[in-house]
């Protein structure tokens, strides 16, 4: 099955429609499966006074609040129905994470197939049932969280409808940029391994190494920030991939995607017409005599693999020529 891939648009709009399609014409180019925005109320999501992570103080206006920010950044429903409409033009999925209870209400009356749980409501029960009960197919995202934790939303998740086989859980670590040192790609495997469903990564550091590795580690889906310009202002930009840096990632996926084949171990199309170029065969090393015995001192190894196998080394030795043979003949 192909690697899902979530080109996060985010925030990365800034409030702006027209910029909101450009990076719907940059995710379709680039050959993503679904381009992602958010959906929120500033007012249902934080408080007046909450303060800005540290990534966001270095990269917005340090004297507003979190709120001041994010009041900004809302996509109303006339955009979510201009943006999904386009999104069909382009034929790219359109997805959004909710991340308020109105917010997963209006995406579902939108008709959106697949609901993104973003890592900070992991430990968020009521927000983890209402998405539960709509039994729709669930990414869930898990950064800051321990595995006790993820234990505990797949099961509020599952006793509310959603069945296990229609949930992907992602590793991914919550700072932006990430650390490559932090990064802990291997945890990926151990939540697949520990719940027993489908695992993908979420990225957040700087460069597309990361991500390409994640598929070849068995990565399902993959998701990753991208914007216009990573000068741009806003909180996400900084860490985010330029088209021509998202348009690589996926190029690489895909062909990763190609390179990881079926796991069945034998001869490939390609190489098949080198087997007698690259194999050897059993050779006389001088010349040999009709009758005279075959041993280590009349025969060798050589290319081209077209005659008897050096596997079969051993039964030669101590037979005798049925002809002449010349030096490099094959036996």
């Amino acid at each position: 099955m192909s690697v899902f891939i979530i080109a996060e648009a985010g925030v990365n709009h800034n409030g702006s429609l027209e910029l909101a399609k450009e990076l719907i014409d940059i995710a379709a180019d680039a050959g993503a499966d679904a381009v992602k925005f958010q959906t929120f109320r500033a007012d249902k999501l934080v408080s007046k006074t909450a303060q800005k992570a540290e990534y966001q103080k270095q990269t917005t206006d340090v004297a507003e609040t979190q709120y001041e920010m994010i009041k900004k950044l809302e996509l109303d429903e006339a955009a979510h129905h201009e943006l999904i409409a386009y999104c069909k033009t382009k034929n790219i999925l359109f997805l959004s994470t909710p991340f308020d209870h109105k917010s997963i209400d209006l995406l579902d009356c939108l008709g959106m197939e697949i609901f993104k749980i973003p890592s900070g409501e992991i430990t968020n029960l009521p927000y983890l049932r209402h998405i539960g009960s709509l039994s729709k197919e669930v990414i869930l995202s898990t950064g800051m969280a321990d595995l006790g934790e993820i234990e505990d939303a797949l099961d509020i998740l599952t006793i509310s409808g959603t069945p296990k086989e229609r949930i992907t859980v992602l590793h991914a670590t919550t700072e932006y940029p990430c650390p490559i040192e932090d990064v802990n790609l291997k945890s990926m495997q151990t939540i697949g391994s520990a719940f027993g469903v489908k695992v993908g990564y979420s990225d957040h550091t700087n460069g597309i190494e990361v991500p390409i590795a994640a598929v070849a580690m068995g990565a399902s889906v993959i998701e990753k920030h991208f914007t216009l310009d990573k000068m741009m202002k806003g909180p996400d930009h900084k860490a985010s991939l330029e088209p021509d840096e998202l348009n690589t990632m996926v190029h690489a996926i895909r062909n990763i995607e190609k390179a990881l084949g079926d796991g069945i171990k034998k001869p490939s199309k390609s190489e098949i017409k080198n087997i007698l170029i690259a194999r050897k065969s059993v050779v006389a090393s001088r010349p040999i005599t009709k009758g005279e015995l075959l041993s280590t001192e009349n025969i060798t190894v050589k290319r081209p693999g077209n005659g008897i196998s050096p596997m079969r080394f051993d039964e030669i030795i101590g037979t005798t020529a049925l002809k002449d043979y010349n030096e490099d003949e094959l036996i």
